[in-house]
């Protein structure tokens, strides 16, 4: 979308003018243009068919529609992404405006719409601007209609009475479509304000399409609250939709303002703000408008762009397609919120697979040896432009997203892909390839526990290395083995063999004991209580809201007996011993705040019920702490634990 209108009105003319000439040359359509009127445009008539056709409107113009006319939010765009930062700019700028009192109107960018199907006007560029509009003024409507009889009728308000009130006219002659004739009507009876259409939302990518509805349908602030859909799970205003919050965001602001200013923000919106609404008759052209000028930095995201032209592509399977993008983005969301994958990252570990199937990074040089380029193409490039053949087969390629999406889902709760998850970022790429091998219906547990755990060991030596994962010690070794891991005619034993032998050969294990001794961070906390559950051969799992608990306590108020009494004569010393790998353990969010700060007898008793503590935990190493055979807590002991910790994850990375 683009966003243009900040410190834009000193050279607004000259900027429309050249940004309209650019538009000419992308889609070879000649124009006029001066300074005392914007552009002057030439309408070529072939065959009674309108091409394109450039108009500078005042954003109520542009959202006052005819009765049987409506917006469409086509089936290729994005789902309304506008979140309380980009309204509070939008704010801000408004409010900019007013104080600056300047004579020239303000300018929002400019909106492509496709006008080839008859009353209907497909938003191509600029549907977040539009459906944010639409709950700017819903928010402003519902601000004047309480506002109103507030003012006196006495003659000093008289003006301002009637300004509000013919702001409000304006905003229902837009959000219902109303005439003037219309209005008192509508004001006395709500329901004649129900099932206008203004916006209809087709996009396939759009979770909540009839919340823009739900909300302009509402009589006041507590009936549309009430109505619009809470997100399952969620709490205070996260259990609300983007549009919700930002409609509720808009009404706290108009709200906070005095009659006479709420007067003025209405006046100077209505009449002041402005769009550049550039009209296609041709829906292909409209889609080019929309990829050319998108592709030189409009904040779309990639996904929105490949599947903008897959639709495109689709043909005759439109609807088909639609049906496949639309499950493949909802499971992607809810994913998303698993901090699991979103749609672009299902995209780009496909490219990864696609990349690797083909060998595509893979080069011989004259010695006849493999080398590898790690380079790694961005995703709209590789879609649209290297392999922009996978874009003319949807359908196949919508197969391919979707069984990447399955896979994920289905995995999701696993331990071992749950821990690799906290790792790094990139496992996520490998561990798909290797899956892609796979029918859907074999993928269990213990066929991907080996390698993960492959995974892992790599992944816990890039959390201790100084190098990062860019160096060729991990990325170029992963490329490498990524061939192998997406071929289902190379056994995982051949891949668990590159894996030892790669390690072995790069690193050694006193310099990995040293780094996990000097370890103070969180990571291997959970690789440490994974392993000792392996070897005790108890369940290992963990939980979203886990907690890091110290055993001895970092912080609180006998933190200086405790320190005396652990034999730790300075707080520095304190402070490097309290957070070595051997201090810390998972632990359930309840008991942490129950026991957090108490002395180490405590936490470990097991013989008081009606105190929370170790015992009650289900993670391995706290409940063996229950048994420790002494009652204090010192450094030796936290020493002697970080070399067990230590002896364990070596022995784990370099598979003894």
């Amino acid at each position: 979308m683009l966003i243009i209108y900040k410190n834009f009105n000193i050279c607004k003319n000259y900027f429309i003018i050249a940004y309209i000439n650019e538009l000419a040359v992308i889609l070879g359509e000649p124009h006029k243009s001066n300074k005392r009127q914007v552009y002057k445009k030439q309408k070529t008539v072939k065959n009674m068919a309108k091409n394109i056709e450039p108009t500078l409107k005042l954003i109520s113009k542009f959202l006052k529609l005819d009765k049987s006319e409506n917006f469409v939010i086509p089936e290729y765009q994005r789902g309304y992404s506008w979140d309380i930062a980009q309204c509070d700019k939008l704010w801000q700028d408004i409010e900019a405006f007013i104080a600056s009192n300047a004579s020239d109107p303000y300018f929002f960018g400019t909106i492509i719409v496709d006008c080839s199907e008859t009353h209907k006007f497909s938003l191509i560029d600029g549907q977040q601007r539009t459906t944010t509009f639409l709950l700017l003024l819903k928010a402003l409507l519902i601000q004047l209609n309480e506002a109103i009889p507030k003012v006196s009728d006495d003659e000093e308000s008289e003006a301002l009475k009637a300004g509000l009130k013919a702001n409000r006219n304006k905003i229902m002659a837009i959000l219902y479509k109303a005439e003037d004739e219309d209005i008192p009507s509508m004001l006395k009876d709500y329901a004649k304000t129900q099932n206008i259409l203004i916006i209809e939302n087709k996009s396939i990518n759009e979770l909540f399409p009839n919340e823009v509805k739900t909300i302009i349908e509402a009589a006041d602030f507590i009936s549309s609250e009430q109505n619009v859909y809470k997100i399952p799970r969620k709490q205070k205003d996260n259990k609300y939709t983007n549009h919700f919050r930002n409609f509720k965001y808009f009404f706290s602001k108009l709200g906070e303002k005095p009659e006479s200013q709420l007067n003025q923000f209405a006046k100077i919106f209505l009449e002041k703000c402005q769009v550049i609404e550039i009209r296609s008759w041709q829906i292909e052209q409209a889609i080019t408008m929309f990829n050319s000028l998108n592709s030189t930095g409009m904040p779309l995201s990639d996904a929105d762009i490949i599947s903008a032209q897959l639709y495109s592509n689709a043909g005759d399977d439109k609807k088909v397609f639609n049906d496949q993008w639309e499950s493949i983005n909802k499971l992607a969301n809810e994913l998303s919120n698993r901090k699991i994958i979103d749609i672009d990252a299902v995209l780009q570990q496909f490219m990864y697979i696609n990349r690797a199937i083909n060998k595509e990074y893979i080069s011989i040089n004259k010695e006849g040896n493999e080398s590898v380029d790690v380079t790694t193409p961005g995703l709209r490039r590789y879609y649209t432009d290297i392999k922009k053949e996978l874009l003319n087969e949807p359908l196949m390629l919508c197969n391919d997203l979707a069984k990447i999406t399955t896979i994920w889902n289905n995995i999701k709760d696993y331990p071992t892909v749950k821990l690799l998850l906290k790792c790094n970022e990139n496992a996520k790429l490998f561990l798909s390839a290797y899956l892609h091998r796979y029918e859907i219906t074999e993928i269990t547990e213990e066929i991907i526990l080996d390698l993960c755990e492959c995974l892992l060991r790599l992944f816990t030596i890039l959390e201790l290395s100084d190098a990062g994962y860019s160096s060729s010690k991990f990325k170029t070794f992963l490329f490498g083995e990524n061939i192998k891991l997406v071929d289902k005619n190379v056994s995982i034993d051949t891949i668990k063999n590159n894996f030892n032998e790669h390690i072995s050969n790069n690193w050694k294990e006193d310099t990995i004991s040293d780094a996990i001794i000097e370890y103070d961070k969180n990571l291997l906390v959970f690789i440490n209580e994974y392993l000792y559950s392996k070897t005790k051969g108890t369940k290992f799992d963990f939980t979203e809201n886990v907690n890091i608990e110290h055993i001895m306590p970092s912080s609180g108020r006998n933190i200086t007996t405790i320190q005396q009494d652990a034999n730790i004569a300075t707080k520095e010393e304190f402070n490097s011993v309290v957070n070595k790998l051997g201090n810390k353990i998972l632990l359930e969010e309840d008991i942490n705040k129950s026991i957090g700060r108490e002395w180490f007898k405590t936490k470990k008793q097991n013989s008081i019920d009606n105190k929370s503590g170790f015992k009650d935990s289900k993670y391995s190493i706290a409940l063996a702490l229950t048994s420790y055979p002494k009652e204090t807590w010192t450094k030796d002991d936290i020493d002697t634990a970080t070399l067990k910790a230590t002896e364990r994850i070596v022995e784990f990375i370099f598979n003894k």
